[in-house]
């Protein structure tokens, strides 16, 4: 769901105020087929390096996923950080990659939880706030929801009567 990848990159990850700072200019971390990480911290994340991440986000119930997802919760997730753990392999030494795979009916894998553990602890210390990871994964949480909205309400006809709706998400 690109929703969720967008609004991580652009609006939770992007925490000026919390000194955790990204870039979307990764002409330098640009795979040979031309993508990229959806971002990086500008300041060394851990042992002078920046921190990268790649935010995915797969549905729960897809045919694909259902017979693990059935069997294990947030295996969909899981099997997505792995796939994007793969598809940087390549990348440079000097940064930390993490993937960050959460499902659509709310699960996160494995990754995304490590790193949201790590970034709400560095949030409340910047803060002083105990409640800011919370509010951080609230936000998470609330953004895969409009994502699901949104792809529902992308396959209902407009047929009028949705718009105030449609305004509201």
């Amino acid at each position: 769901m690109k929703y969720l990848t967008i609004f991580c990159a652009s609006n939770i990850l992007f925490i000026k105020e919390y000194e955790v700072f990204h870039s979307r200019n990764g002409k330098l971390l640009a795979r040979s087929d031309g993508k990229r990480p959806d971002g990086m911290t500008l300041i060394p994340w851990r042992l002078g390096r920046s921190l990268l991440w790649d935010a995915t986000c797969v549905d729960t119930l897809a045919a694909s996923h259902i017979q693990a997802t059935s069997s294990m919760v947030g295996a969909a997730a899981s099997s997505a950080e792995q796939a994007k753990r793969r598809k940087y392999e390549n990348l440079d030494s000097s940064f930390i990659f993490v993937p960050f795979g959460v499902e659509t009916l709310g699960p996160w894998g494995p990754e995304a939880r490590a790193l949201f553990k790590e970034l709400s602890k560095r949030v409340i210390e910047s803060t002083g706030d105990p409640r800011a990871g919370s509010y951080l994964g609230q936000r998470i949480s609330l953004a895969i929801q409009r994502g699901n909205a949104a792809s529902i309400l992308g396959t209902v006809p407009r047929c009028g009567g949705f718009e105030d709706v449609l305004d509201f998400i």
